[in-house]
């Protein structure tokens, strides 16, 4: 006898053929899709908090820069070794480093950098090498010159760099990617990306594996020379794609989940509807029960 207000126990073996349904080819299916969307949901979330932790920690990194003491160039940087034309590759946290050395400019092997955005403005970033005492030279990013008026691809008037002794500071920067044709024209080098791998080969002076973006220097920048921002990344941006991509995941299982459970359900009304009129087709069979 059942108690009043409890449906009684499904049985296991009801049970077992209700989800009889998923070993069919059209659940397998489903059940695969599903599990593949949700695999590369959760892997594309993983691809985006990697990156919001890679941003974080070089914001972090440029922040800390900002109002650092800076180190003298040796120490960060390895020099490059007897015969080398570049030095070795620093290491990957010495980006964004703030650091102090002193040489003198040579503008005979100025690099200008065109295509580049300031503020709003195309025009070209003035690199200049910085002989130092021992014969090496690094390069230096004096600032940015708008392009003349009307077209972008005109060299402007470059101020000239201060002879002499130079001291400066400078933010590290890595070699650009993407190898580019160097270009002399009118006697000065032309780049798109400041490869320095390239760079290097023309130049007559081993040069440091890295460039310095100028932020302090005696005697005082040209004021024609604005200076080339810090960029910083929206690692949020990164963060919220990453939860974005995780709770899409989770909306799929839900949903498989979901149809799981309505089908099942629907068969099993269909069962519990032919086991009931087998039952009454028996009752009939055998005549009313009288207690």
């Amino acid at each position: 006898m059942v108690r009043a207000g409890l449906s009684p126990a499904r049985p296991v073996g009801n049970l077992s053929r209700v989800y009889r349904f998923l070993v069919s080819h059209r659940w397998a299916g489903y059940a695969a899709a599903a599990l593949a969307t949700t695999a590369v949901m959760v892997l594309l979330g993983d691809w985006q908090w990697q990156r919001y932790e890679e941003r974080t920690a070089r914001n972090a990194r440029i922040a800390a820069g900002d109002n650092a003491t800076p180190t003298p160039l040796g120490d960060v940087l390895a020099r490059p070794g007897v015969g080398d034309d570049i030095g070795p590759p620093p290491a990957a946290d010495q980006e964004w480093a703030t650091v102090a050395v002193t040489g003198r400019y040579d503008a005979t092997e100025e690099v200008l950098v065109r295509g580049r955005t300031v503020n709003g403005s195309v025009g070209f970033e003035i690199v200049t090498p910085l002989v130092l005492a021992d014969g090496t030279a690094v390069f230096v990013n004096r600032g940015f010159l708008p392009a003349p008026p009307g077209d972008a691809s005109a060299r402007p008037v470059v101020p000239p760099a201060p002879t002499g002794q130079v001291d400066l500071s400078g933010r590290v920067r890595f070699s650009e990617s993407g190898p580019r044709p160097v270009q002399r024209r009118n006697g000065r080098i032309e780049v798109r990306r400041i490869s320095l791998d390239q760079l290097a080969r023309e130049l007559p002076y081993p040069l440091f594996n890295a460039y310095l973006v100028l932020t302090v220097q005696t005697p005082l920048a040209d004021p024609a020379l604005a200076a080339v921002p810090i960029p910083t990344d929206n690692a949020s941006q990164s963060g919220a794609y990453a939860v974005q991509w995780w709770v899409f995941a989770l909306m799929v299982v839900g949903w498989f989940a979901w149809s799981v459970r309505r089908e099942a359900h629907r068969d099993g009304n269909r069962h519990g509807g032919a086991s009931a009129a087998t039952t009454g087709t028996e009752r009939n069979a055998h005549g009313p029960h009288v207690r």
